[in-house]
């Protein structure tokens, strides 16, 4: 189920920059005073990485996941660090994506 999670963000991702952010013609339309679904989505998108939200959500279930760790903030941290790594908010998903790696890294309880 997160690889489907994923793949599915990292397409959404994707979508998002090539066809409707760095797509000059629909950033002429929006610049305009277009009103459209499209332009907010946009706008919207262009704000949360400017911000570097992607990444510090990414961040915060990343730590979440290394303290207590579970499917959901796995599944946060990594969907958030693809967005972040797609959308431009690379430093802080990368170190996400490192958190999320080394806390799979924790002895397994049954272990001892």
């Amino acid at each position: 189920m997160l690889a489907v999670v994923s793949v599915v963000a990292l397409g959404a991702a994707l979508f998002l920059r090539y066809a409707i952010i760095q797509n000059s013609a629909i950033g002429i339309a929006c610049e305009a005073g277009q009103e459209s679904l499209t332009c907010t989505v946009r706008l919207a998108v262009i704000l949360m990485f400017v911000r570097g939200a992607f990444g510090w959500v990414a961040l915060i279930a990343s730590c979440v996941q290394l303290w207590r760790p579970n499917v959901v903030a796995f599944g946060t941290g990594l969907v958030f660090a693809l967005l972040g790594l797609v959308l431009y908010n690379t430093r802080v998903s990368a170190l996400a994506v490192a958190l999320l790696v080394l806390s799979l890294a924790r002895p397994w309880r049954g272990a001892r």
